[in-house]
């Protein structure tokens, strides 16, 4: 990174160097400062592209990998999307600026009222958080036109297939927690269509009714 290059360029970087091309999805990781929304111990790391501890076992999601889950997303700008945890909300700024509009949900109230502070601060006004169990979605808010799941699960939980729009996509990392590959569905007529295999990754566990439990 040279002198006049702004922070956010050396996280673009990192973004390009994982694979992902979509030019909407660079320019929303060069237009959202991550040191917006990293706890304030950590602020000497927020423009390096790793996962940051945010307390209760959780860690924020590892910027390169959260621009590959989005771009698997495919998402033009019209969307409603669902998020499956909120962390300190940079993936929500993202999929805020991608996106129509977004629903998070977190089950940690004091990260999800920190997110909250967080997007606030930034401006962006299109985003609705939430506070519970995130294996079940949010049905009330349904049908989506995307979902993205932040931890980790051997299947799709049901309730998330079914708040899925024909058509849309979802993806969401599946295993056992620890050794996932991040995996993009496609939602026909009949259900969920495995659609491709983005990245192997680690992530925490999906906690839930229909996810492992509490």
């Amino acid at each position: 990174m040279t002198e006049a290059d702004p922070p956010s360029e050396e996280l673009v970087r990192a973004v390009r160097e994982a694979g992902v091309t979509d030019e909407r999805v660079l320019q929303a990781v060069r237009a959202t400062p991550r040191a917006a929304f990293v706890p304030a111990d950590h602020q000497a790391y927020a423009y390096d592209d790793v996962p940051l501890p945010i307390g209760h076992a959780q860690v924020t999601t590892q910027p390169s990998l959260s621009a590959m889950m989005i771009a698997g997303l495919g998402l033009s700008g019209v969307e409603h999307v669902l998020e499956i945890g909120t962390g300190l909300g940079f993936q929500t700024a993202l999929l805020a600026r991608l996106a129509a509009d977004v629903v998070t949900i977190e089950m940690w109230p004091d990260i999800a009222e920190e997110a909250g502070r967080n997007l606030a601060r930034q401006g962006i006004r299109n985003v609705e958080p939430r506070v519970g169990d995130g294996s079940g979605g949010v049905p009330d808010r349904a049908p989506y036109d995307a979902v993205i799941v932040s931890a980790a699960f051997p299947e799709v939980p049901e309730p998330l297939a079914g708040q899925l729009r024909a058509g849309g996509r979802l993806v969401q990392p599946i295993g056992p927690g620890g050794r996932e590959q991040v995996v993009c569905f496609l939602r026909t007529a009949t259900g969920l269509e495995r659609e491709r295999i983005l990245t192997p990754a680690h992530f925490v566990r999906l906690r839930g009714r229909y996810g492992f439990p509490a």
